[in-house]
């Protein structure tokens, strides 16, 4: 079954401000890339051959530092909501028909990470029939202590020791039913769909950050130069 991918790149990027106001924060660079490539090519690696990247802010210059994918060996397709844009369940509702009806993998595209991508397309592909979304969770940050979800025998929670939502996700079209269009976030979805027993998850302990803020991009590159 081919898998489809969805990458939020539509986000104004404030705390990285001046630098956003002239340049998105999908194509801020690190390790020498923009941090969207870095999950292009890591897609392309795990064997998605489709991408749905939906626009907002500066939109216009992603898509023509992207084009339609041939270089990177995908097909890219565009959702374009102008500005502002839908919030990350808005943006992805908008998307749907575009994903088709199988879950599809989503990634933010401000995180940059090391995780193993094909396995979450595997998840993708082998989504329990109950299930409505596959979390990939971290520790929490020391930006973000109180944490998102709990991940409790392999199924998020919300009781329980919280830890960060990555970014990172496997997400079915039925999440979304009886949404209306327009701008709305994703976590009362997730959390929904986690009190009804429907919402699998897993926590990564590798390389992950949201490359929020200049000094967590310069740590980040730090790091990177010292491995």
């Amino acid at each position: 079954m081919s898998v489809a991918a969805f990458i939020l790149a539509a986000g104004r990027g404030e705390r990285m401000r001046p630098l956003t106001d002239h340049t998105p924060k999908p194509l801020v660079e690190i390790g020498g890339r923009p941090l969207i490539e870095h999950h292009l090519l890591r897609l392309k690696d795990a064997g998605v051959a489709r991408v749905v990247v939906n626009l907002g802010w500066l939109g216009a210059q992603i898509r023509e530092a992207l084009g339609d994918g041939a270089r990177y060996g995908l097909a890219i397709d565009y959702s374009d909501e102008g500005w502002p844009a839908l919030e990350t369940g808005g943006g992805i509702h908008r998307a749907l028909p575009r994903l088709g009806p199988a879950p599809f993998v989503v990634v933010n595209a401000d995180v940059y990470c090391d995780y193993p991508m094909a396995r979450l397309v595997e998840r993708a592909r082998c989504l329990a029939a109950a299930d409505q979304a596959h979390l990939v969770l971290v520790a929490n940050p020391a930006h973000h202590p109180q944490g998102d979800f709990a991940c409790v025998a392999g199924r998020a929670r919300s009781a329980g020791e919280r830890l960060t939502y990555s970014g990172l996700a496997v997400l079915r079209p039925e999440l979304f039913d009886g949404c209306a269009p327009g701008a709305f976030p994703l976590a009362p979805l997730l959390r929904r769909a986690i009190d009804a027993g429907r919402v699998g998850a897993e926590r990564y302990a590798g390389l992950w950050s949201d490359v929020g803020t200049a000094e967590r991009r310069a740590a980040l590159e730090a790091q990177l130069r010292s491995a």
